[in-house]
């Protein structure tokens, strides 16, 4: 199958899910004329992708770009506003009524960022342009992020009177690390730059324009899809747990699941092929033919 090929399997209304590579796949998020602001179906849609790849073992790798002039512009806040407003006007709910309506929608969105996390593989973001609000909760939950130089960031929610409850404000301060920053850019909503980006740790790399960012995120991708799956699926659990829990708790975790891990192939077959300097090939973590996936 030939780069940028639709994979079967994936039809999303709001994403184009194409072939980049020998197990890699390029997620676009695909509403170009609306700057790939986010609706209700993209939500459910980025929810439902990362849901169905976590059980593709043909996929090893993943870059999350945007298409057309940019990444993203956030949400959608009239279609967006229209969902929720309709939960809070509701004349015929009570006020615990609506409080579940509102919280059912919210748990929606931030299991479609949460998925990125369960999902096993690893993740790149590829920004450029601008990248708003949601764009930025996306983004926290990748695992990497390369941008170009004219990309520019706002944890705008607050410009809409909102406080971030999908990634904004849980995810992104573990990001970049600097209580003094997020607050900064929580408080104000204002927009900051690729250079400040790098600076604090949202992104490892800034490039000179957009194909040269691709260049460099399928680049990485395909180093990383050369490794074993079953170390690369260790290293993604292992840094989610670290981030969130103490430094023994993460050690008694990782020698948990190494007990079992270390017992694969792939071990030896590194081993093997750093003495004799050829190239190692792994096996997909299943070798049955892919079944249909179930939801996370």
């Amino acid at each position: 199958m030939s780069k940028g090929t639709p994979v079967e399997g994936y039809s999303y209304s709001t994403l184009a899910i194409l072939h980049a590579g020998e197990y890699i796949v390029e997620c676009k998020l695909n509403r170009p004329g609306k700057l790939n602001t986010f609706t209700n179906q993209m939500f459910d849609d980025l929810k439902n992708f990362f849901a169905d790849v976590a059980f593709d073992d043909t996929v090893r790798c993943i870059v999350l770009t945007g298409e057309g002039k940019h990444f993203t512009g956030g949400l959608d806040v009239k279609t967006v506003g229209m969902s929720l407003g309709g939960a809070i006007k509701a004349p015929k709910l009570d006020a615990a009524r609506k409080a579940v309506s509102i919280r059912r929608i919210g748990k929606d969105w931030q299991e479609s960022m949460t998925n990125i996390e369960k999902c096993g593989k690893p993740v790149i973001a590829c920004v450029h342009g601008a990248c708003m609000g949601a764009g930025v909760e996306i983004l926290s939950a990748t695992d990497m992020r390369v941008c170009t130089a004219d990309s520019k960031f706002s944890l705008a929610e607050i410009n809409i009177a909102l406080a971030a409850d999908i990634g904004g404000l849980q995810r992104f301060p573990k990001a970049i690390g600097s209580q003094a920053v997020v607050r900064e850019l929580a408080f104000t909503g204002r927009t900051f730059f690729a250079q400040d980006a790098l600076q604090w740790g949202l992104v490892s790399k800034v490039l000179s324009d957009r194909a040269a960012a691709r260049e460099y995120a399928f680049g990485l991708a395909q180093t990383i899809a050369g490794k074993s799956p079953v170390a690369a699926m260790g290293v993604k659990a292992f840094l989610n747990y670290t981030r969130d829990h103490s430094v023994d708790d993460s050690l008694e975790y990782a020698i948990t699941w190494n007990q079992g891990m270390l017992q694969s192939d792939d071990s030896g077959r590194a081993a093997a092929a750093l003495l004799t300097k050829k190239t190692v090939t792994y096996e997909n973590l299943s070798k049955s033919k892919p079944k249909p996936k179930p939801k996370l």
